[in-house]
């Protein structure tokens, strides 16, 4: 049974009001489920908000579709915005934040989304709609500690900044915002983080895209290890935000990792002996070339074939992704019939538009997409597209399923626009 502090039973005892004490509830009885022994103070949550994607829980009413999607009761509770003790950001929603034709999304689903930001945001939220939260200001350092659901995020946040969290549904990261508390497991307990496997890397690991194989190949490997932490060792340099943020997206597709050493990048990885807490007995892995070149196969079909759908930027474009972007694309212009998006974030889209970058995206009929991409926007956007392009593991992973029979390739962010220009994706 879970102990709490004197201030956590009187929100258990209604003492703040029903609507946190419901909360409470959830959050004592998911710890309780957890195995944990006590809670923990919760600084920063990333959670939807808006509509949320693909509908779930929806009603016409606000508060009703927040108690059903969030509160998980019947009575009649409105929202009341989350704990000024808790900076909430928000991840991908069911809708662009400028335009919804490009996803062929309806004006009044965009209407109604931006209604619910405006009321969340009122809440106390700031809604910014991105899976790498960390570009825009979300950023839990060492020692603090979080809730996402963005499984991406949890891998970044914990194995680059060194904070301590969980990813979690969208309910238990309402919980914690609301009550500035979660379940003391997972990643939050010191004896959780330590690496227990080697994982050797002995292929190409030089551009963002080798990374992002490499994560998706890692994650491959991991998952037959029980998910065990690893510490990642190799002849890697230059080691930046691009590369990792593609690494931890595709580790997070084909794996359930939430922690993962990179020797001499992690906080608490300065060194592998370090990362693994002194074990001298452990199972050493290693992703090779072999096994780089079957990742890829497995992303990219075969051949060329034309392409009506090109998605760009998963996980979210950074400033600089943006902007090299923009230079390649300059002069050119997308093919008609097809589709071209570079997804990222609203905040960042801003500082293209103000760059002069958007204004180019645009001028070769392209466009910036914010709040989400073709996962979490619905099933619309597939519709006449029997070719599609994108330069991320998770992107190529996940909508292959979705095209009912239609090509998937995947390749670099260059090849992926000289594919919209052509209309046609040259395989290799």
């Amino acid at each position: 049974m879970v102990k709490l502090t004197e201030y956590e039973q009187q929100m258990l005892d209604g003492a703040f009001g029903r609507y946190k004490q419901i909360a409470m509830e959830h959050v004592v009885e998911f710890a309780n489920v957890m195995g944990a022994e006590e809670l923990v103070k919760i600084s920063k949550v990333h959670m939807c908000a808006g509509c949320p994607p693909l509908e779930y829980g929806q009603s016409d009413d606000f508060d009703e579709s927040f108690r059903r999607t969030f509160l998980w009761t019947k009575e009649p509770v409105g929202f009341e915005g989350y704990s000024p003790e808790v900076y909430v950001q928000t991840d991908g929603g069911a809708v662009d934040q400028y335009d919804p034709k490009p996803m062929y999304l309806s004006q009044e689903l965009f209407e109604r989304n931006r209604e619910r930001e405006l009321r969340y945001a009122q809440g106390g939220v700031s809604i910014v709609g991105s899976c790498t939260p960390y570009l825009n200001g979300w950023i839990p350092l060492r020692g603090e500690t979080f809730m996402t659901t963005e499984s991406s995020n949890v891998l970044f946040s914990n194995s680059v900044f060194g904070a301590a969290g969980n990813s979690n549904g969208v309910a238990a990261c309402a919980w914690a915002a609301i009550t500035g508390r979660g379940p003391k497991c997972g990643m939050h307990l010191p004896e959780n983080r330590i690496a227990s496997v080697e994982v050797q890397i002995r292929c190409a690991c030089e551009t963002p895209r080798d990374w992002d194989i490499i994560g998706y190949a890692l994650g491959r490997l991991i998952i037959q290890h029980n998910n065990a932490v690893p510490v990642v060792t190799g002849p890697f340099h230059d080691v930046d935000i691009i590369r990792l943020k593609r690494m931890f997206s595709a580790i997070a597709t084909t794996s359930g990792l939430e922690m993962c050493h990179i020797e001499g990048v992690t906080p608490e990885a300065p060194t592998k002996e370090i990362a693994l807490g002194g074990k001298k007995d452990y199972p050493v892995l290693q992703i090779t070339q072999a096994d780089y070149d079957a990742a890829e196969q497995l992303l990219c079909d075969p051949g060329s074939g034309p392409v009506q759908l090109i998605s760009v930027g998963c996980p979210h474009y950074c400033l600089e992704e943006i902007r090299d972007a923009a230079a390649y694309i300059k002069g050119k212009h997308v093919h008609e019939g097809v589709r071209l998006i570079f997804w990222t974030s609203c905040s960042i889209r801003e500082a293209a538009r103000m760059s002069g970058y958007l204004a180019t995206i645009e001028a070769a009929g392209a466009t910036i997409g914010t709040n989400g991409c073709p996962l979490v926007q619905g099933f619309a956007c597939y519709d006449g597209v029997t070719g599609m392009a994108v330069d991320a593991a998770k992107q190529a992973h996940y909508n292959r399923s979705w095209l009912k029979g239609g090509k998937m390739f995947y390749g670099t962010m260059e090849q992926c626009v000289d594919a919209a220009v052509s209309g046609m994706w040259e395989g290799k």
